[in-house]
């Protein structure tokens, strides 16, 4: 959510801007701007709309200095518009600001900077830090930074300039990710990696509550006034990563990446015909899962639905109570948690607001914390006990896809494991189900790879509609919260996901003719009751698309298109149903004319609560 980049150095500073904020797109945002200094002065130019609204407004003009700020704004405070869109200055135009976050005591901050005479020309909570640095500053930008963030109450990453010091960047960063990297003609930082690809050879992941100064020649990091020492990572990334190698656009790409990245996610994990799962690096032990009587299971959007696969599967092979919980709910409900409980915290970024927080107060109450996340040193990861990483790669488009798959069979590993430790299955069941793990990723392949023309063309007869509607049972409905929300992120088409089971209470008075209804039959169990479900909504005459496994015919009586699916366990079915869900999302999006990388109101990663 909100993008940052900056950077210092010997060269132009405005082409990297530029660039940076376009590789930062993915998180979301309605507008764009850039400070930079340049022959005395700090130049802001500010534009609502696209990053090339900003181009167009500054096509022409002439601006050379070497180091500088930019910011895409994703509105909280004050309407998508030119005068709310960052940089931010101070009333006299000597200080300017990016910030990403919310300052929670904006208000009283303003009304006491206005009374000293300041003059505010926003309606955001940002423009108080630039009037504020003003006020405490004495000759020194550090010092400076440090006094006015003693003032601030909230979740930010800011950096700072000044005229007044030139050649100087400060950032600050608490609850909102910032990443400062060395590169061959300068310094530089940015909100996330991508930016950073191609300028930099290393890098750091700023903590919580550090602050960093950055001059051309130098990046020197603190915590709580005193120099540290930061780890210092290499960027092994390469550009490729980022851009969308042939593919129309990011989301369509990191589809067809989740063969390779479920792959990488079981790497060094499982081996064929070996009966347990590697996962060593865990201090999840048998002596500590032995004292587990709960496991709490918290995220927000699409892994939560990932966190709802997890307690099937969790409560079926370790019969251990599984509650899945929003996280934005989480910590208000006051919930029943302690030291003998095991908290799963899943997030694609580890750096959810939300996430975050509920991470904090099951951590208060003595449970144990094991994250499941994509980001390398993210902030979950370094505040969770445990940690698996999904190992997904770097996930651009809004509407995540390799991050869920991979979130799943992360969450399937875990399960295995503690199995296997605890003794709930038998070691050549579980070699079973490792053996098949190990050949999903070839399945996937297969479901990309077959007939994708047919999938097509399904997505745009969803695409016609302006509601359609996902039934399943058992696992087949978990899959369907996530193949609602694909569709309704992207394509804007109003989609519901029911439990089969519950249409008679209330849920066929929606049915209609000709609307969509998707139905997911890969549960053997409960197979027959889901055929007289999709009986019902036939009945009245409802377009009924139908996935299946191979073999399975039972479907096809009732349904206007059937696609069929590698057989797998139906408890593994999860990982495969997907796909085809997250492809019909894709192109109804496209048929439909919609931005799909970057769905209207939403952001990548929400780093406010």
């Amino acid at each position: 959510m909100c993008g940052i980049a900056g950077c210092i150095g010997t060269e132009a500073a405005l082409p990297f801007l530029i660039n940076g904020l376009k590789k930062l797109e993915y998180r979301g945002y309605d507008s764009a701007g850039i400070a930079v200094y340049d022959n005395g002065n700090i130049i802001v130019r500010r534009k609502v709309g696209k990053i090339s609204e900003l181009e167009k407004a500054i096509a022409g003009e002439t601006i050379n200095g070497t180091y500088g700020i930019a910011h895409t704004r994703w509105a909280t405070h004050g309407a998508p518009s030119d005068r709310n869109s960052h940089p931010h200055r101070n009333d006299d135009g000597h200080f300017a600001v990016v910030h990403n976050g919310i300052i929670e005591n904006y208000l009283d901050l303003k009304k006491e900077l206005m009374e000293k005479g300041h003059v505010f020309s926003s309606e955001t909570d940002t423009e108080v830090l630039p009037n504020l640095l003003a006020d405490c500053y004495e000759g020194d930008l550090l010092q400076a930074v440090w006094k006015a963030e003693k003032r601030l109450r909230g979740s930010y990453a800011a950096v700072f300039m000044t005229e007044k010091e030139p050649g100087v960047l400060v950032a600050i960063r608490k609850d909102s990710p910032l990443i400062v990297g060395y590169g061959k003609n300068g310094n530089y930082l940015a909100s996330d990696i991508p930016a950073l690809i191609g300028y930099v050879d290393q890098y750091i992941v700023l903590k919580n509550d550090e602050s960093a100064v950055l001059t051309k020649d130098s990046i020197t990091v603190y915590q709580n006034g005193e120099k540290v020492e930061p780890e210092v990572l290499p960027l092994t990334m390469d550009i490729a990563a980022a851009e969308k190698g042939g593919y129309d656009h990011f989301m369509l790409k990191e589809i067809h990446e989740q063969p390779r990245a479920l792959r990488d996610c079981l790497s060094g994990r499982i081996t064929p015909n070996e009966p347990m799962v590697n996962l060593g690096e865990l201090k999840l032990d048998r002596e500590k899962m032995a004292s587990i009587n709960k496991i709490m299971m918290v995220a927000c959007g699409t892994a939560y639905h990932a966190c709802f696969v997890g307690k099937y599967i969790y409560e079926k092979i370790l019969r251990i109570p599984v509650e899945v919980d929003i996280a934005s709910e989480f910590r208000y409900r006051d919930p029943i948690v302690d030291e003998h409980t095991l908290t799963i915290v899943v997030s694609q970024s580890g750096e959810t607001a939300d996430t975050l927080a509920a991470l904090a107060e099951a951590k208060k109450k003595g449970s144990h914390i094991l994250a499941i996340t994509n980001v390398w040193e993210s902030s979950i990861a370094r505040e969770a006990d445990d940690v698996i990483y999904t190992r997904a790669g770097l996930e651009i488009a809004v509407a995540s896809t390799k991050a869920y798959s991979t979130q799943l069979l992360s969450i399937y590993l875990l399960g295995f494991y503690m199995a296997e430790i605890c003794g709930k299955m038998e070691r050549n069941e579980i070699k079973q189900y490792l053996d098949e793990l190990y050949r999903l990723p070839e399945k996937v392949q297969e479901i990309l790879d077959r007939d994708p023309d047919a999938i097509k063309v399904l997505g745009e007869t969803v695409a016609e509609s302006e509601n359609a509607f996902f039934i399943g049972r058992g696992l087949d409905y978990v899959v369907a919260l996530e193949g609602a929300l694909k569709l309704k992120e992207i394509s804007y088409i109003h989609a519901e996901a029911y439990a089969a089971g519950e249409l008679k209470h209330g849920t066929l008075a929606l049915i209609v003719d000709q609307v969509p209804v998707i139905c997911l039959c890969t549960q053997r169990d409960v197979e027959e009751k889901m055929i007289s479900n999709m009986v019902e909504v036939k009945t009245r005459d409802a377009k009924v698309l139908t996935f299946v496994f191979e073999g399975d015919n039972h479907g096809e009586k009732v349904s206007d298109t059937v696609i069929k699916l590698p057989n797998t366990y139906d408890l593994l079915s999860p990982i495969l149903t997907v796909i085809p869900l997250q492809l019909i999302a894709y192109y109804a999006s496209v048929k439909r004319g919609a931005d799909v990388d970057q769905p209207r109101n939403l952001a990548k990663s929400v780093t406010v609560e």
